[in-house]
């Protein structure tokens, strides 16, 4: 594996991919939204911290902020302690309330679907307009790296690289862009379910004899 080729590598993401594909066949964001700007916030929110967390503060959170306008007039200090187990909540509520004035000014309150746009409102990198994109709007741009594909593309032998925009580059080389969204979706839940950073599961791992790494962690 440290000498393959880049044909063999991308030959081998395929059966990765079939096999995951396999494992996971409802693989999905699991954040929980019923729209693109929900989406977007909660994916702010995800930052250091848990789905399931995100999902239970944004429970009442979303029955209470209903559009870009309802954040960009919010009370700063109250949003704060709306957030505030979400971790980092201070940072997070001037970028979600920075977001809903640039979403009102600019985009008439909706969540524009073009990574350009995204990535000039407050507090969106490219990893939450990649997740925006490609699960509010199934536009496939790029593919989300968080510590999951991070950590699993390294043990994958998919990259040795350790900076997200360049793990990200090297995944969209490899594999097919129709499955960008949900490549990252199968290594997030495989990351959660088996593939865990301190004890992964080889022994019952379904893609162990792809996997370099695979009975040496």
């Amino acid at each position: 594996m440290p000498r393959e080729s880049f044909q063999a590598k991308a030959a081998r993401v395929k059966k990765v991919i079939s096999g995951l594909r396999k494992a996971y066949p409802d693989a999905h964001c699991e954040l929980n939204h019923s729209n693109p700007l929900e989406l977007l916030v909660a994916t702010i929110l995800s930052a250091q911290c848990t789905d399931k967390r995100v999902n239970i503060v944004t429970r009442e959170l979303f029955n209470k902020y209903r559009s870009a306008a309802d954040y960009a007039r919010a009370d700063l200090a109250g949003l704060e302690r709306d957030i505030r187990t979400t971790g980092f909540y201070r940072n997070k509520a001037r970028s979600i309330k920075a977001c809903g004035h640039a979403l009102v000014e600019r985009h008439g309150g909706s969540v524009p679907g073009t990574m350009e746009e995204l990535i000039e409102l407050g507090g969106v990198g490219r990893k939450t307009a990649n997740v925006v994109l490609g699960n509010a709007f199934n536009i496939n741009v790029g593919v989300v790296v968080d510590t999951h594909v991070a950590r699993l593309s390294r043990r994958l032998g998919l990259t040795g690289e350790t900076d997200p925009a360049k793990i990200e580059q090297a995944l969209m080389k490899l594999v097919p862009k129709e499955e960008w969204t949900l490549f990252s979706h199968w290594l997030i839940w495989h990351g959660r379910r088996r593939c865990s950073a301190r004890k992964p599961d080889c022994a019952h791992c379904e893609i162990s004899g792809l996997c370099p790494s695979a009975g040496k962690l």
